[in-house]
């Protein structure tokens, strides 16, 4: 019913121009090949650059090529990343700290969907957050707001043990809503092309006949004629706002940062 709505709702939101959509930034792009299709990630460093910095050094180390998501539960998560193709696996590199909250210092960084007396959500580039209030924010005002990455359909995760400070190679990407996720697992990114891969994961914990990541580049790596040719709605445009009215109208007292999916749309 969620999908259903969401897809509606967006064949209602008026068209963007050409000047509301954007391009991907090759170098903070992931393109995931796996048994199911195509998967790719628009990574964000400015919610956690360590995250980011990590899943690009093990994509180009050839580390990721081949792994199993090797946890895949319904309404929930696909989980892979482990070299050993299950929890607990970890890559000849350290452990990196956690990367749970960031601060947001820029006037416009983020596009607000919702704000209220306790806390503002919204999106930047196709990843949704949650953020301190306004209230909050003018208790110390240099500091920047303290925002974190939330948990909704296609945002990748950095997988941990028990101890927060035991992300190492893990990844994940949320089929379904999970913000109890929220503030306890560091946001690396989004999905902008491929949830529909991610949900047609085989389901298992293990699964009986695992799907695999195939490969996994950098774009900024690949020859520009093999990159990824997609544009993402631009989040601070009219052609977004108007989508973000449209979900907030059809789903009222309920609305949530996770019943907007931001748009792509593939270019020749």
């Amino acid at each position: 019913m969620i999908r259903a709505l969401a897809l509606a709702v967006a064949l209602l939101a008026p068209a963007a121009h050409a000047g509301e959509w954007r391009a991907l930034d090759p170098a903070q792009t992931l393109v995931i090949d796996t048994t199911k299709g195509r998967i790719v990630v628009e990574m964000r460093p400015d919610f956690a650059p360590l995250a980011v910095e990590r899943v690009k050094l093990l994509a180009r180390e050839g580390v990721y090529d081949g792994l199993l998501f090797h946890r895949v539960v319904d309404h929930f998560v696909d989980q892979t990343g482990n070299p050993d193709n299950k929890d607990g696996g970890v890559s000849r590199h350290p452990d990196l700290a956690p990367e749970f909250t960031f601060r947001m210092k820029q006037p416009g960084h983020a596009a607000v969907v919702a704000r209220s007396s306790d806390a503002i959500s919204g999106f930047v580039g196709a990843t949704p957050f949650a953020a301190a209030s306004d209230i909050e924010l003018q208790r110390n005002p240099q500091a920047g707001r303290l925002a974190w990455g939330a948990y909704c359909p296609g945002v990748a995760g950095m997988g941990r043990q028990a101890a927060e400070t035991t992300a190492n190679s893990e990844i994940f990407f949320m089929r379904e809503a999970s913000r109890r996720l929220d503030r306890d697992y560091t946001v690396w990114g989004a999905v902008v092309q491929g949830l529909d891969v991610v949900r047609a994961m085989t389901v298992g914990e293990p699964p009986a006949h695992p799907d695999r990541m195939i490969k996994v580049r950098l774009a900024a790596d690949l020859p520009p004629v093999e990159r990824p040719r997609i544009e993402i709605l631009d989040e601070h445009s009219a052609a977004f706002g108007a989508l973000v009215k449209e979900v907030r109208a059809a789903k009222g007292a309920d609305f949530t940062v996770c019943d907007i999916q931001v748009p792509t749309r593939s270019v020749p």
